[in-house]
């Protein structure tokens, strides 16, 4: 088996962001050999007049082209409940936001939604820098899926009616 045959078929069963040494540990192979492989890979990938790319942003992934995600987003689109996305909304327009006061202000189950929000790519979350909490913010798939460029869009597109309602603190 060739070994950019082998890494092909790490990115799409992972289907998330991987790095070079992850890559390596998976299929046993010298990192440094992976990291030639890959580079060649990305070549093969961006020569070919296909729908798929391979990012390397935050360690790399087989994703569609840009050009192709409005056919993707028919087919899979994102299942958000509402609470959920009252949880997601919240954390938009505020972030960066420390999860503490995501919680006291969305209750205990904000900790749910965070996970399934992380699960989907839509937020991410750093320790802050006393350590106790987390700082959780909105990441570019988020403002991909949602086709946002800024905060201040996200609020031009919520009416005052809606913003009070997806700010409700007890539901």
């Amino acid at each position: 088996m060739e070994l950019k045959s082998r890494i092909e078929a790490v990115l799409f069963v992972t289907g998330k962001a991987v790095d070079l040494k992850e890559i390596a540990k998976i299929l046993e192979v010298d990192e440094q050999e992976v990291q030639d492989a890959m580079l060649s890979l990305i070549m093969d990938y961006s020569s070919r007049d296909g729908a798929l790319e391979i990012d390397d942003e935050n360690g790399y992934i087989l994703q569609v082209k840009d050009e192709y995600m409005d056919i993707v987003e028919k087919l899979c689109p994102i299942d958000i409940s509402n609470a959920v996305l009252k949880t997601l909304t919240v954390i938009a327009l505020k972030e960066p936001i420390r999860q503490s006061l995501l919680k006291d202000l969305r209750g205990a189950s904000a900790y749910e939604h965070v996970q399934e929000l992380m699960d989907k790519g839509l937020i991410s979350k750093k320790k802050d820098k006393n350590g106790r909490s987390y700082n959780l913010k909105t990441t570019p798939k988020f403002a991909e899926y949602f086709k946002i460029k800024s905060n201040s869009e996200i609020l031009s597109k919520l009416e005052p009616e809606k913003l009070s309602e997806v700010l409700e603190l007890n539901k």
